[in-house]
């Protein structure tokens, strides 16, 4: 067999439901259908289905889509992706499949990576697949949720969630974080990256951190972190403290670590780790550096403590990982 034809795609199925949001259905489509590979091949194929045979699909706006493709496309997927829907009948008020939704939801191969953006996330519940296992939605959907799926661990907080061969993401916005992480776990922070630029969007959002749920803020007047995030970000290689951090905004460290909490969602602490994991992860993947020169580069100091973060925020070790990226560089054909 040759190379080229070889070559096949990752393909991402959207299951479209009536009541759907136009927005977030474009999601998968607008991210997954940038990355290309070195041979200008695109590495996803896009493909919206519905439930029944091809034909019209309701939205929640005064217009109608038009899908191409009924339940037999789920057969073909190698990537299934929930948008949020407002009409899930029985799905959300009980927590059950309608027979035409389980009958389509029953096509899907095992293995398949499943994933649902915002309520798409009653979905998968009411089909049993998240029983035990971490999950999230809209914050504001997330109470009745928890009530209907006591079974699932619910975290109401975090943008989205990757438990591994299931994701989840909380509302709107957050569907395009999930999908660029979808993205930087195929195929890495560079591939990620550009198709963020191109969609005019932050390239990563971590997962942990808070959704814009409504709860006292800051009153607009008061300083904020964000200079001092920037001067972090410069010195990723040098040693920094908290009060280091502080000093920027000229607050106290228990002030600013306050206000910190409150704008990011997580400590200093945890943020700076994570800002030096992706610093990690990018010269893994782009440069022939040393691990010792990496971990030096992302501000980790030895190889040995760059393998304790990478591993405990990844799973695996520095060479495992850069092996991964080179792999896939190295033979475009081959796709997660």
């Amino acid at each position: 067999m040759t190379r080229e034809s070889a070559f096949r795609p990752h393909r991402v199925v959207v299951l479209a439901l009536d009541g759907l949001l136009p927005f977030e259905l474009g999601i998968p489509h607008r991210i997954f259908g940038r990355p290309k590979d070195a041979e200008g091949r695109h590495l996803y194929e896009v493909v919206t289905c519905s439930v029944r045979p091809p034909g019209p699909v309701e939205t929640d706006a005064d217009f109608s889509i038009h899908v191409e493709n009924g339940p037999e496309a789920l057969a073909t997927a190698d990537t299934v992706i929930v948008p949020a829907s407002y009409e899930l009948g029985p799905v959300f008020d009980e927590g059950v499949l309608t027979d035409e939704l389980a009958a389509a939801l029953a096509r899907i191969r095992p293995g398949t990576r499943l994933a649902s953006i915002c309520t798409g996330v009653y979905v998968l519940a009411a089909a049993g697949l998240l029983d035990g296992r971490p999950a999230t939605t809209h914050w504001a959907e997330a109470e009745h949720f928890q009530r209907l799926f006591p079974r699932i661990q619910v975290d109401p907080d975090v943008l989205f969630i990757d438990d591994g061969d299931i994701l989840t993401s909380a509302g709107v916005a957050a569907g395009i974080d999930l999908c660029l992480h979808m993205v930087r776990r195929d195929h890495g922070s560079v591939v990620a990256n550009e198709v963020a630029r191109r969609t005019v969007v932050p390239p990563h959002r971590d997962g942990g951190q808070a959704q814009y749920i409504h709860r006292p803020v800051p009153e607009p007047q008061l300083a904020t972190t964000t200079a001092a995030r920037a001067w972090a970000l410069g010195r990723l290689h040098e040693p920094i403290q908290l009060r280091d951090m502080a000093e920027q905004e000229a607050m106290s460290v228990r002030t600013f670590t306050r206000r910190f909490r409150e704008e990011v969602g997580m400590s200093p602490g945890q943020w700076l780790t994570q800002q030096r994991v992706e610093r990690a992860r990018h010269l893994l993947e782009s440069t022939d550096l040393s691990m010792d020169q990496v971990a030096r580069n992302a501000g980790f100091g030895t190889a040995q403590s760059l393998r304790q973060h990478l591993q405990a925020a990844l799973g695996v070790t520095p060479t495992a990982y850069r092996r991964t990226f080179r792999m896939g560089a190295a033979d475009p054909a081959v796709t997660p």
